[in-house]
């Protein structure tokens, strides 16, 4: 992975420029909504064949500031989530707080692709993952509607990374709406 992203740096833009955010812009926030892809693998991210629609819903509010990673264009996060399961999957319901890493890999014409990973805890345990610290993945494609609002498409995985015998993961599959100024 470090060996993919690192070249991508001799394309960054200036420094001034993050596709994530208005011109000049040090705050942002978003607000996401996901439907549950199922548990199971990382792999869920990137192969949609591999999607079974569950009843949960995630509603997350994300605080952002820009900054760098490598070069790169990002964003460091607090991010407030809840998982709200309803119908059969009743007790996988939780909270979470968390912190998370975005960069922003492809900008084009307003249009950018980017990754985002780090840890949140979770107030519940349950039956797909039994720790309440997991990490977060997520995989986004967004683009910049005006100067200050951008509107994302994503994918979002929790999983413990098996600290526990029992890490079956949640995912998602949503949209985020962020405003910048």
């Amino acid at each position: 992975m470090t060996l993919c992203v690192l070249p991508m740096t001799a394309f960054a833009k200036d420094k001034s420029y993050n596709p994530m955010f208005a011109p000049g812009a040090q705050n942002s926030i978003s607000f996401h909504v996901g439907q549950s892809t199922g548990s199971g693998t990382l792999l869920k991210l990137i192969q949609p064949g591999l999607w079974e629609f569950s009843s949960q819903t995630i509603f997350m509010l994300q605080y952002s500031q820009p900054m760098e990673i490598f070069r790169l264009p990002s964003r460091m996060s607090i991010n407030l989530a809840t998982n709200q399961a309803y119908r059969s999957n009743d007790g996988m319901s939780f909270t979470t707080l968390g912190i998370s890493w975005d960069v922003a890999l492809l900008n084009w014409h307003g249009f950018y692709l980017g990754l985002g990973i780090g840890p949140y805890m979770r107030d519940e345990r349950d039956e797909c993952v039994e720790s309440r610290l997991v990490f977060g993945e997520k995989f986004f494609i967004g683009k910049n509607v005006t100067d200050n609002w951008r509107i994302e498409l994503f994918t979002l995985h929790f999983s413990n990374g098996n600290f526990t015998p029992k890490n079956d993961g949640f995912n998602y599959v949503g949209v985020a709406v962020n405003y910048s100024v």
